[in-house]
């Protein structure tokens, strides 16, 4: 078993079933979840990741000319 990152609640999955990089839900809260390690099986929240990305992606299209 291993807690949500997010409301931390128990979860309890198959760990020989899963790999570094599968994307779970918590059933108690909804957050989709990414597993970072197997020994021992650790979560991250996968939405902070995809607002990085696209926080990335704002920042790479910005121009100086943009904001002048």
């Amino acid at each position: 078993m291993v807690k949500c990152p997010d409301c931390s609640s128990q979860i309890d999955l198959d760990e020989e079933e899963l790999d570094e990089g599968d994307l779970i839900a918590c059933e108690e809260c909804g957050a989709e979840l990414r597993v970072l390690g197997l020994d021992p099986l650790e979560l991250e929240s996968a939405d902070d990741e995809d607002e990085e990305e696209e926080k990335l992606e704002l920042d790479e299209g910005d121009d100086e000319e943009h904001w002048k």
